[in-house]
């Protein structure tokens, strides 16, 4: 493969497309009955899943997950599923304001906060690398 073709490899048929042969966009994906789509879901809940309890145990523990971007901020059923899954990390979602879209999406008694949080993406990479040209 060509440098351009394995970009294209990476950047527009990897990830969520690449597994479920559908589509990479989480809404897609969660509306559809495809088995292959159910995997990759079920993928990239298990990545989050594994990097952060590999992300706690580096930190000896955890105080918040913060979501942000696009499926962090649109997605209640991922959300719900990251803190579920962090349960033993002292996460307990709090099914109504999840559903809300927060900002704070965790019960007031959980050991570790839990959060929505719309961001701009693009605005901060601008704000960065104008930071960095000055």
């Amino acid at each position: 493969m060509n440098a351009r073709a394995v970009e294209t490899l990476i950047y527009e048929e990897s990830g969520l497309l690449g597994v479920s042969g559908i589509s990479n966009d989480m809404r897609t994906l969660l509306a559809s009955s495809d088995p292959r789509a159910r995997l990759a879901i079920d993928l990239y809940c298990y990545r989050i899943r594994r990097e952060l309890g590999s992300l706690a145990a580096a930190l000896g523990g955890l105080d918040a997950i913060v979501f942000t971007g696009g499926v962090g901020e649109n997605s209640p059923a991922i959300r719900e599923r990251v803190c579920r899954d962090a349960a033993w990390l002292g996460v307990d979602v709090d099914a109504v304001a999840n559903a809300a879209g927060g900002p704070r999406i965790s019960t007031p008694g959980a050991r570790a906060a839990a959060w929505a949080i719309a961001t701009d993406e693009d605005l901060m990479i601008a704000r960065h690398t104008r930071r960095l040209l000055e």
